[in-house]
């Protein structure tokens, strides 16, 4: 099974992934552990399985604790047919709706099976 295609993905679309931090998961991963949901909701969820990252832009708005639950979500602000790109707007929030990362990646959506 392979991510959404360039051709089904519409502008507004939008995809998310939530975890509660651990304190083993801050001491094995650091400072990108949050970084890395984003790419989660991106490989698994929008566009999906497939697809190529081809850049991503962070700003680290806020810290993040042990306990808290952070929300990554991915929304679809762009798309370039001719060229299979799409532009994504990149956030990471807390349980209060605080955002701790705010930024952008640039992705090739996986190509259909040719038939």
């Amino acid at each position: 099974m392979i991510g959404k295609t360039i051709d089904r993905l519409s502008v507004g679309d939008a995809a998310e992934f939530c975890k509660t931090v651990s304190e083993s998961d801050i001491y094995l991963y650091h400072g990108m552990l949050s970084a890395g949901f984003i790419s989660a909701v991106i490989g698994t969820r929008l566009p999906g399985t497939g697809t190529i990252y081809l850049k991503q832009e962070l700003r680290f708005l806020a810290p993040v604790y042990v306990g808290d639950t952070i929300t990554a979500r991915v929304v679809v602000t762009a798309i370039t047919l001719d060229k299979n790109k799409a532009t994504l707007k990149t956030t990471c929030s807390n349980q209060d709706g605080t955002v701790v990362i705010d930024g952008e990646a640039i992705v090739s959506p996986p190509k259909a099976p040719k038939s």
